[in-house]
């Protein structure tokens, strides 16, 4: 990855994850802080943060979605798109 591609990949998670944190707050009833706290935590973010994973292309929603099934199962199913 060039380092120009860097920078628009690191942009972008910059613009996703607050997105994400508002649907954890708005869909599970986190506070931001805590909500924050559990997605940097989790193995859906640690596959976020690499780039050729995809997942940056699912919508705020979607991810959300992953986390809390990740979890409440321990397992997260990911979309083949992703």
């Amino acid at each position: 990855m060039t380092q120009q591609e860097q920078l628009q990949f690191t942009a972008t998670l910059q613009l996703v994850v607050p997105q994400v944190v508002d649907r954890m707050v708005k869909e599970y009833g986190l506070d931001a802080a805590d909500a924050v706290k559990q997605l940097y935590e989790s193995q859906l973010y640690a596959d976020l943060e690499r780039e050729n994973s995809k997942l940056w292309h699912l919508s705020p929603l979607a991810l959300a979605e992953l986390w809390h099934y990740e979890k409440t199962t321990g397992h997260i199913p990911y979309p083949e798109e992703a």
